[in-house]
């Protein structure tokens, strides 16, 4: 069993869209690809950070009987994976979760259970721990310790790390390669943000160019609650880039990887199975040449991470159908293209809910967006229940001027049909709102914001445009109508109403809400930085009181670095203005 005989290891990248507490169905996934793995002659097979749980399981950690169903799933799992190829499989170690009287030495652990033979030979125990953003791991998990010991699969010296150990420098990774591992198996659940994947890139070619040591490196895709991932699962030798996995959609990528080294190794090692490699005497096929599969960026990037999470909020919630209330204006549009796209068109209703002040453009705009996508529409006019609540309410009123309450309520009134709709039909309600309007708080509490998914939550207004641009380039016609992308933005409310009225134009709002809700700036820095002072005295107040708002609106899709939601939780009751 001497390392420096093997040359190379074939290494199977298992790219699964897991569902977070679905512990069989997550078994069962793996064990298919399992298979594929093994046909192919593959010596390990790799999946994604707690696979078996789903990531990210959140408060189902501190339930002792999840983790003891979770920890029963992986024994049945392990005696299914009987064949040559091991398994790197991302589980939750440790039967107890973290308590008062937590003894850090039982866990819970973030761990890879290492399978081969029909049994787990041993495990390890992600020793970096995010706390930052979306991530609170250390809220539900012990770290591993730097002593694990490294494994012997295929007759090759490897180790294991997980996510966030790739990420430090100086760390879990460059430990290994320096106790002698010739290869760095890392399994990850990374959730997707605009630019994500090149960061991803850059970081495992800084390991492997310290190191000299390749990496195959396996991601989570899907969605799940306002967390999308993106796949984009590879493997990084010393000359770049040997495998590119899809992005947005599950793969299996199976690849030769030539080991680095030489070495030996310098603490213990745990084997794994038996030396040998695909010309042990098992009939395999050789894999075809690993494919870079292109990475899209830009407004391709941001639809196609829109459209996973959308679908996957859709079916793991256990519904098929969405309906969105279309305005004739460019919010509505998007979500509907965006629908149509994620669930088929079959699947995607629209109603048209005109009001007194509905512009005729806008009512044919919708419809003709509606026709063009091929959309199930209906039109249900609002006036008469705004004359019923306008005549309610004209005691209580009486003798006070019209202001955003009867707007408002003409907003509330198609929240109710639109829930009435879902309610009737089993139709998810998606909301329209964008980040631009809903960091200012400019939406209607329980009327645009009621529903289940706010699909563009954290997409700016001037993203909203280029992104309708784009897949109006994609279709090559004008799939979305040319009039809903250049008539000015109006919530038509009242009579001649623009957004402009009410906010500055959106080229000036969006950077002012990027340096103050993304970037974390305060109102003194944002003067600072060249951003009006009695702009910025009024935008940000309109943030800061909007909180309440936010807290009570639907989760919304993250596809920025800091979204409205587990990104960004700001007291409700907060008096500091910086």
């Amino acid at each position: 069993m001497q390392s420096e005989a093997v040359k190379s290891l074939r290494v199977a990248l298992c790219q699964l869209n897991t569902h977070v507490g679905d512990l069989e169905g997550n078994c069962e996934r793996i064990h298919e690809q399992y298979l594929r793995a093994e046909s192919a002659g593959a010596d390990v097979a790799l999946f994604s950070e707690l696979a078996i749980t789903g990531y990210p399981p959140e408060d189902l950690l501190l339930k002792p009987g999840f983790l003891a169903d979770a920890s029963g799933s992986l024994e049945r799992l392990a005696t299914r994976l009987q064949g040559h190829c091991a398994a790197v499989v991302g589980h939750v170690e440790g039967h107890l979760p973290r308590g008062r009287a937590h003894d850090p030495r039982e866990g819970p652990w973030n761990a890879a259970a290492i399978i081969h033979g029909g049994r787990v030979v041993t495990s390890y125990r992600k020793q970096a721990l995010p706390n930052y953003g979306v991530f609170d791991e250390r809220r539900y998990f012990d770290s591993g310790t730097p002593d694990q010991p490294l494994l012997r699969i295929g007759g090759a010296v490897v180790a294991v790390n997980i996510c966030e150990d790739i990420w430090i420098s100086g760390g879990p990774t460059e430990q290994a390669a320096a106790d002698g591992a010739r290869l760095i198996l890392n399994i990850n659940a990374s959730p997707f943000r605009a630019g994500k994947q090149p960061e991803r890139e850059a970081v495992l070619e800084e390991r492997v160019a310290l190191t000299g040591v390749p990496v195959a490196y396996v991601n989570q895709v899907g969605g799940q609650d306002e967390l999308v991932f993106d796949g984009g699962s590879m493997a990084w030798g010393t000359h770049g880039a040997l495998a590119r996995a899809r992005r947005f959609e599950e793969d299996f990528v199976v690849l030769d990887i030539d080991l680095g080294g030489p070495g030996e190794p310098r603490r213990e090692v745990v084997d794994v199975s038996a030396p040998g490699g695909p010309d042990d005497g098992r009939e395999v096929v050789a894999p075809a040449p690993p494919v870079l599969h292109p990475s899209p960026g830009g407004p391709e990037e941001l639809w196609s991470a829109l459209c996973v999470g959308t679908a996957d909020y859709v079916a793991k919630n256990g519904f098929t159908d969405v309906v969105v209330g279309l305005s004739g204006g460019i919010d509505s549009a998007l979500v509907a293209a965006i629908a149509a796209d994620a669930l088929g068109a079959q699947h995607t209703h629209v109603v048209l809910m005109p009001s007194r002040f509905s512009s005729g453009h806008s009512v044919e705009d919708a419809a003709e967006l509606a026709a063009n996508l091929g959309l199930d529409q209906r039109t249900v006019g609002i006036e008469p229940a705004h004359v019923a609540f306008s005549e309610m309410l004209a005691a209580s009123f009486e003798g006070l001027e019209e202001d955003l309450t009867e707007e408002n309520l003409q907003s509330r009134i198609r929240g109710v049909i639109l829930m009435a709709l879902s309610n009737k039909f089993g139709w998810l309600v998606l909301t329209t709102g964008n980040k631009s309007e809903t960091a200012v708080g400019y939406s209607t509490l329980y009327g645009d914001t009621a529903g289940a998914l706010a699909v563009i939550k954290d997409v700016p207004k001037l993203d909203v445009y280029e992104m309708c641009r784009w897949r109006n380039e994609v279709a090559g016609v004008p799939w979305i109508p040319e009039r809903i992308l250049s008539k000015a933005p109006s919530a038509e409310l009242r009579h001649g109403q623009r957004d402009d009225q009410s906010l500055p134009p959106y080229e000036v709002l969006d950077p002012l809400i990027s340096d103050y809700v993304d970037g974390d700036l305060t109102a003194r820095q944002l003067v600072d930085r060249g951003h009006d002072p009695d702009l910025v005295a009024r935008i940000t107040a309109l943030v800061d009181v909007a909180e309440y708002k936010r807290r009570q609106s639907p989760p919304g899709l993250r596809v920025s670095a800091k979204a409205f939601g587990r990104d960004r939780r700001l007291p409700i009751s907060n008096a500091y203005r910086g």
